[in-house]
């Protein structure tokens, strides 16, 4: 039976067209996915790499610089280790750090959730395209005639295509789904290695290295001239007259 794109598309009155939207928006998740995480871990890895052997020898400036210049989203949350130490306590640079890390964590997970819904949702608009297909198919016929095969095979044939599409749809959107969000449990695990590393070295630095309120408070401090002693003029002449 040939049939032109637009009949093949028209099954299930409308349905395959909605079949067909689900897979154009899984097919542009994935490639959004995939430009986000590609390389990730080992550009991570890299960059966790060179700020820990900086920090080991105190060049607190070089490894900020190196991370300035990284395109990498893990040197956005060690820029904020960079930015908070010195200037909070030690538990409040850790949490600023970590909420950070969620922020590019959950950004790993974005619209992962349009590819749960389309592996949910595709095989039950395909099975109603085919419903529908086979009732409009029965519905053309009267009770009492008599209907061949060959009559009932093509519309039947037709509905069933729908729920097809629509099933492979949903399989390869739910497999896609699994293999991100693994990627994510992945890549989440080893940013936490990588700053909870970065943390304990950059905590550790001493604080000759690290801009404080306290040195300014003390260079303030000692701007300040001690006031001089003066001795008044009637002092001395009045104890040799005594």
């Amino acid at each position: 039976m040939d049939e032109s794109i637009w009949d093949w598309m028209n099954h299930g009155f409308g349905s395959m067209w909605v079949v067909v939207g689900f897979s154009m928006i899984a097919f542009a998740v994935v490639l959004d996915r995939l430009f986000a995480s590609w390389k990730f871990i080992p550009r991570a890895r890299a960059l966790g790499d060179v700020v820990t052997r900086c920090l080991s020898r105190g060049a607190v400036e070089e490894a900020r610089s190196q991370c300035e210049r990284s395109k990498s989203p893990i040197a956005d949350v060690f820029l904020v280790g960079f930015e908070r130490s010195g200037r909070a306590k030690p538990e409040h640079v850790a949490t600023a750090v970590n909420r950070e890390r969620l922020r590019v964590n959950q950004d790993l997970r974005a619209r992962l959730w349009m590819l749960g819904t389309v592996g949910a949702t595709a095989p039950f608009v395909g099975l109603f395209g085919t419903v529908v297909g086979i009732m409009s198919a029965m519905h053309g016929f009267k009770g009492d005639e008599t209907v061949k095969f060959s009559e009932v095979s093509g519309p039947i044939s037709g509905a069933l295509i729908v729920t097809a599409v629509g099933i492979l749809v949903a399989v390869l959107a739910v497999i896609e789904f699994n293999f991100f969000s693994q990627r994510a449990n992945r890549i989440a695990v080893e940013m936490k290695l990588l700053t909870d590393e970065f943390l304990e070295l950059l905590l550790e630095q001493p604080s000759d290295a690290q801009p404080s309120r306290g040195k300014k408070r003390d260079a303030d401090e000692a701007d300040v001239e001690t006031p001089k002693t003066t001795k008044r003029k009637g002092d001395d002449g009045d104890r040799e007259a005594a």
